[in-house]
C-alpha cells in the first residue's frame, strides 16, 4: 500500500490548460482541450510534483486503499 495520485473534479476549473500538467517529471498526466486531466498511473511514480504545484489543489496524493 502506498499513496496514489487522485483528482478532485469540483476542485478543478477546468477553463484553462492545467498547469501542472508540465511539471510531471515522467508525462503522467495529460490533458484534452480544457478537461480535468487525466492519470496515466502506469508511468505515475507520486512523486507529488503537480499536486505541489496545483493551484486549485485539485491534484492530491492520497493511500491507496484500493488494493
Amino acid at each position: 500500500m502506498g499513496k496514489k495520485l487522485k483528482i478532485r473534479i469540483e476542485n478543478c476549473p477546468q477553463n484553462h490548460k492545467c498547469p501542472a500538467v508540465n511539471v510531471c517529471p515522467v508525462g503522467a498526466l495529460s490533458q484534452k482541450e480544457f478537461e480535468a486531466p487525466k492519470i496515466d498511473y502506469e508511468k505515475c511514480i507520486r512523486c507529488g510534483k503537480c499536486s505541489n504545484f496545483c493551484p486549485k489543489q485539485a491534484l492530491f496524493l492520497d493511500d491507496d486503499t484500493e488494493e
